[in-house]
């Protein structure tokens, strides 16, 4: 069975990390980090556009900035043929 996540990394997802600070509701002056990570297709990023969607209609806390990076995972020069495998004991 493939996993899923490799799936999607062969089908051109790659490893999102965002870091969020936003504004805590009763305390405006002070920020909070949130980090989310997912796979998505850079550079649009439709699942962390829904994401941050959701949290400004969802959470309280407003968005103060979104930091993204963004890594494919599974690229040609990862993958090489092995011709023999040796065992030492």
């Amino acid at each position: 069975m493939i996993d899923s996540d490799f799936e999607r990394q062969l089908s051109g997802y790659g490893l999102t990390t965002a870091r969020i600070l936003y504004r805590l509701p009763d305390h405006p002056t002070i920020l909070q980090t949130y980090v989310w990570q997912e796979y998505d297709i850079a550079p649009s990023f439709p699942v962390l556009n829904r994401f941050i969607e959701f949290w400004k209609r969802e959470i309280e806390g407003p968005l103060h900035s979104v930091e993204v990076a963004y890594r494919e995972l599974v690229g040609a020069s990862e993958w090489r043929r092995v011709d023999g495998m040796m065992q030492l004991h």
